[in-house]
């Protein structure tokens, strides 16, 4: 018979006996859960057993009030008596009850432990540790280690983390080498605290370099990248080196090159190459790969090969567009260097030289800086290229600035090459910023300084840029300042904080106050928590402008972490602040900070986007663009979709771009609004009622879709380190300025990443010719089909005036002719007709077989093929610096999967379905995961002869003509200001 009342047992409490109290108390922990609203009337009695510490039994009772609080739902009060209960709060037992509070616990104890790791005054009481240690060890004896390493991590415990470790390395190395990746991943999704981060990154390191068997370069090649540690990076070289692994150590370089930040690369050619062993043949080539020379040319070889640019789109764009307008001109200068960008190919500028002629001033500086967007990465060929537009030519001041700017964007990131002479042209000129000329000169100097050395932290180019910076010239000035925050990317320097936000202060120019504002959020690039003392500054300033800047260190500094803090902050200066331009700031940096969480930025932006406010709704579509970008994220685009039909201009402008970052790549059979999206772009900038600046993001839009010759996405994180892509996300912060001054919209290029499998024979470096599977349906990753170039109507002409006797001799001309066609003709026209009725009714089974047959893993026939060979021929006659190149590979089917090449373009989400042929003569000399880029091959039958692709760089060097500049216009003479 079930007990209906608690009254009995609480009657025994206050008996003497200490035996009967005992019994009482067990019975009562048994019926708790259904009588607690009766025992609760008697909780006095209980604590006051508690407190009597005569009583064997109290922890007991301890444990029964907890589970009356419980109950009642105030579960501090549950947690502070579970703690007082010791051995008889059991964490096996299964009950609701127990999961909740040990939760609950779990949960004090990592608030507690995460404090005591900042400060060791904190006290965590013993009790709440027993329970968190014995609640980790059930998971251990239940083989649940991941599980427990997560908890452990997330009470930033290291002795417990190591310990775990050291114990499954010691079972099995491999198990523990994949422990350590799962632990390295959570460092970078969970772990908040810098510090912590760095700590457990130092002790992955020890444990790694301590493994006897199963040693993982590249794993620790990740933690080197995130640590940003050279010293660790030239020792994990040399011990390479040492042991003959030249394959590897090739490997760990590329990846280095892809991933690493300049300054780490500048101090591990500095430490290998005056090293003793510099001679050695692998030591030689390991820094040759440090260079980024080769990967460079290998990307640029890349674009080039595959380059399937619909110049159709871009000419169609700039026949509607008026080139007099200089809105119009730049839009399609930047449309032109986005879907070239990387390629090599500048020959829309060289076939329409009348148009480029229409450039002046600022637009000039654009299309010169173009070049530099086109030609990036061609480090070979850079200089020669823009030799005839650099200072020192007879080229106008806004060609000269321009070029100055295009030879950092071919150097970027690989810049120890032309910096120094970046930096001497800044010391020659510095002083003389105020003068017009000079002053655009110092512009694109400066800005190309910034770029060419972005993250080399370099104090005499950064001392340099501060020469100009205090010239106080509102143009040169503001480039100036961009550029020091570029130099200084995420150093934290204090020093230049200081010196940034002072001169801000002081200086009249909001050019130069934002320029200052952004640098700052630059220098603070990382940075996280560090960052909140310069961040609360900023937002606490008069100036809006600076307030601006303060949002842009919000994102920049918590880029990717998903910061609750850094969210709340911005949400609550996107709703508040009195200005539209920190407002707009605010909802855009949210795209940064959700960098890794993008599926959570719709759902958080999507009442944003329906605010009275155009300039948040603005914010909202590049805050989208951002997070999402190259993701094709569904939600995202539903998002977008109304914004692109907004009543403002500027909110229609940001949509389309942002709809263009996220739709990269893609087609129609992987997403069919893709063709709804570039119609929309196309109708856009046709409608000669739309507002200039929707035409001008349609513009960008088309030229972002189909960038890199639609063989580039936008990867703002690194897939083989999981660390941020920095400079794409800087690239996209500054690409958001050109609201303000439009020739930073070339910055979006330092975002884009070639799309590419590229497999290289470590002896010597070289590409070889062999085949991939690829295990899937080739129409899913095919390119988008190209454009059919209509005849444009011509207009009609004015008539001629016609004598009446000629008129009537034609007319008797045409009536002879007429009735010689009735006689001699009606024959052939019936045989006509009936073949063309056949044609037409034979023609779509024709099509459909010859696309079943012909088509590329470009997803282009035979004879579209043919035809672009026919026009592609005879470049280097029309003064293109390339030499025809062969044409992307072609597929070739079998039953299960087709067939690609090496340089192929495979897609991110392709990469999955790509697999080396097995017993293949190449071999990658890391486990391939579905993961594109530079792969070292490992060459199993050298003996044998291969043949190979030839670079770009080769090319150059053995077979291409000197390029030919050609002139912008009328560039002997100044420019009209």
């Amino acid at each position: 018979m079930a007990l209906v009342s608690a009254a009995p047992y609480m009657a025994l409490l206050t008996e003497p006996d200490t035996s009967v109290k005992t019994y009482a108390l067990s019975s009562l922990n048994e019926v708790v859960d259904q009588l607690w609203a009766e025992i609760a009337n008697s909780i006095t009695e209980l604590e006051e057993l508690y407190e009597d510490e005569s009583f064997e039994k109290r922890t007991l009772a301890a444990l029964v009030i907890s589970k009356v609080y419980y109950n009642l739902g105030d579960f501090d009060a549950s947690v502070k008596y579970s703690l007082y209960a010791g051995d008889e709060f059991n964490v096996d037992e299964q009950s609701q009850y127990m999961e909740t509070i040990v939760s609950k616990c779990i949960n004090l104890y990592n608030s507690l432990s995460q404090k005591k790791f900042d400060d060791s005054a904190v006290v965590i009481d013993p009790r709440l540790k027993s329970i968190y240690e014995r609640m980790l060890d059930k998971c251990l004896n239940a083989n649940e280690v991941k599980l427990s390493l997560g908890i452990a991590l997330e009470a930033y415990r290291l002795d417990l983390v190591e310990s775990i470790l050291k114990d499954q390395i010691a079972q099995n190395e491999e198990t523990g080498l994949s422990l350590i990746s799962y632990v390295l991943k959570c460092t970078n999704t969970t772990i908040e605290n810098p510090s912590f981060r760095t700590k457990v990154l130092n002790s992955l390191i020890s444990l790694l370099l301590g493994l006897k068997k199963h040693q993982d370069f590249f794993t620790i090649t990740k933690i080197i990248v995130q640590l940003n540690d050279s010293e660790l990076a030239t020792k994990l070289f040399k011990e390479l080196i040492a042991q003959s692994e030249e394959l590897t150590a090739y490997q760990v370089a590329f990846d280095l090159v892809h991933t690493a930040t300049q300054q780490l690369l500048d101090a591990v050619l500095k430490s290998l190459s005056t090293d003793s062993s510099s001679d050695n043949v692998i030591t030689r080539k390991v820094l040759n790969i440090l260079s980024g020379v080769p990967t460079c040319d290998f990307d640029n070889t890349f674009l080039y090969r595959n380059n399937n640019t619909d110049i159709t789109i871009l000419n169609k764009t700039k026949n509607l567009l008026d080139g007099r307008s200089s809105v119009f001109h730049s839009a399609v200068t930047f449309a032109n260097g986005y879907m070239h960008a990387g390629t090599t190919d500048d020959s829309f500028f060289r076939k329409n030289l009348e148009w480029l002629g229409r450039a002046t001033n600022w637009s000039k500086f654009s299309a010169t800086a173009a070049l530099g967007v086109i030609h990036m990465g061609n480090l070979s060929q850079g200089r020669t290229i823009l030799k005839p537009y650099l200072p020192g030519s007879s080229s106008a001041a806004h060609t000269k600035g321009g070029s100055l700017f295009a030879l950092g964007l071919i150097f970027a990131g690989h810049g120890r090459e032309v910096t120094p002479f970046l930096k001497k042209f800044i010391d020659n000129n510095g002083n003389s910023a105020g003068s017009n000329d000079i002053d655009i000169q110092l512009h694109g100097a400066s800005l190309g300084a910034g770029v060419a050395g972005m993250g080399s932290r370099s104090e005499e180019l950064y001392e340099s840029l501060k020469v100009v910076l205090y010239s106080d010239s509102a143009i040169s000035a503001q480039a100036a300042a961009l550029g020091m925050g570029l130099v200084k990317l995420g150093a934290g320097d204090e020093a230049a904080t200081r010196d940034m936000l002072t001169y801000a202060l002081e200086t009249q120019h909001e050019n130069i106050i934002r320029g200052l504002a952004i640098g700052i959020a630059l220098v603070q690039y990382g940075r996280e928590d560090k960052a909140n003392f310069i961040i609360d500054e900023l937002m606490q300033q008069e100036s809006s402008i600076l307030r601006y800047g303060g949002a842009f260190t919000i994102g920049l500094a918590f880029a990717g972490t998903a910061n609750e803090s850094a969210i709340k902050k911005l949400l609550h200066y996107a709703v508040s602040d009195p200005s539209d331009d920190v407002r707009r700031a605010s909802v855009m940096n949210l795209g940064f900070v959700l960098i890794r969480d993008y599926t959570a930025a719709p759902q958080l932006v999507k009442l944003l986007s329906q605010s009275h406010n155009p300039h948040v709704r603005y914010g909202t579509a590049l805050a989208l663009g951002i997070a999402c970008a190259g993701r094709a994220y569904e939600p995202a685009i539903e998002v977008l979709e109304p914004l692109t039909k907004d009543s403002v201009d500027f909110v229609r402008q940001g949509a389309m771009m942002a709809s263009a970052m996220i739709l990269i790549q893609q087609n129609e059979f992987i997403y069919p609004k893709v063709k709804q999206f570039t119609t929309q772009y196309a109708d856009t900038i046709k409608n000669k009622h739309e507002d200039a600046l929707a035409k001008f993001g349609a513009t960008l839009s088309q030229g972002i879709i189909d960038a890199g010759g639609r063989n580039v996405t936008i990867n703002l994180e690194n897939a083989q380190t999981t660390t941020l892509n920095a400079g794409a996300i800087v690239g996209l912060a500054i690409f958001a300025q050109s609201w303000y001054w439009f020739p930073l919209a070339h910055f979006l290029s330092l975002s884009f990443s070639p799309t590419s499998i590229i497999g290289v024979r470590g002896s010597d470096l070289k590409i070889p010719k062999f085949e991939l599977n690829c295990h899937s349906n080739p129409e899913l990753f095919q390119y988008p089909p190209k454009i059919e170039e209509l005849k444009e109507k011509q207009p009609d002409k004015l008539a001629t005036a016609v004598l009446s006797t000629t008129a009537r001799a034609k007319t008797r001309a045409k009536q002879k002719q007429s009735k010689k066609d009735e006689e001699d003709g009606q024959h052939v026209m019936d045989v006509d007709e009936k073949e063309e009725k056949g044609k037409k009714s034979n023609i779509t089974t024709t099509k459909l077989q010859e696309s079943d047959t012909k088509k590329g893993v470009d997803g282009r026939s035979t004879d579209e093929k043919e035809k672009e060979s026919k026009n592609n021929k005879g470049k280097e006659d029309l003064g293109s610096h390339q030499p025809a190149l062969q044409q992307p590979a072609t597929v070739r089917y079998t039953k299960s999967a087709y067939k690609i090449e090496n340089l192929s373009r495979v897609l991110p989400q392709q990469a999955n379905y790509v697999s080396f042929i097995k017993d293949d003569r190449f071999v990658p000399i890391r486990k391939f995961k579905g993961s594109g880029g530079i792969i070292v091959l490992k060459d199993t039958k050298p003996e044998e002869k291969a043949e190979f692709i030839k670079t770009v760089r080769q090319l150059n060097i053995t077979e291409a003509p000197v390029p030919e500049p050609f002139t912008l216009s009328g560039e002997d003479l100044e420019d009209d200001e």
